[in-house]
């Protein structure tokens, strides 16, 4: 259950109304998720949120399936069911195969495995790896 409740087009400032068409033309549909819609009570921070995941998001070094994949992992090691499904929705529309999410998902579990074990091991980091 939210903790706030889900602000419906009626009930958000201008402010707030001005982003969600912003995100309803960027992404080509009249949906605005729930994400968007707890942020709304804070017309502010729904738009510098927004704001900022447009700029990280976009096409860049890294393509937007690889960022939308790295959202997923990132978003499974901190526990975040509403990231991981929106994000692999996401991934999975930008090109993301089943075969691409478990590979994905074998090195989220690997890369925890091991994070536990050197950090129950206090390995100290070799002097190649530091920069």
């Amino acid at each position: 259950m939210a903790t706030v409740p889900l602000l419906q087009d009626d009930d958000v400032s201008a402010e707030a109304l001005a982003v969600f068409n912003e995100i309803r033309a960027l992404r080509g549909t009249d949906y605005v998720n729930n994400f968007w819609r707890s942020l709304a009570h804070d017309p502010g921070l729904l738009r510098a949120t927004w704001d900022r995941l447009k700029v990280v998001m976009a096409p860049g070094a890294l393509d937007p399936l690889v960022k939308e994949m790295l959202y997923i992992a990132v978003s499974t090691v901190n526990g975040c069911e509403y990231c991981v499904h929106s994000h692999t929705a996401a991934a999975k529309a930008k090109g993301m195969t089943p075969e691409m999410h478990g590979e994905l998902l074998a090195v989220v579990g690997m890369a925890a495995q091991t994070n536990v074990l050197v950090t129950g091991l206090q390995t100290p980091v070799d002097e190649a790896f530091k920069a």
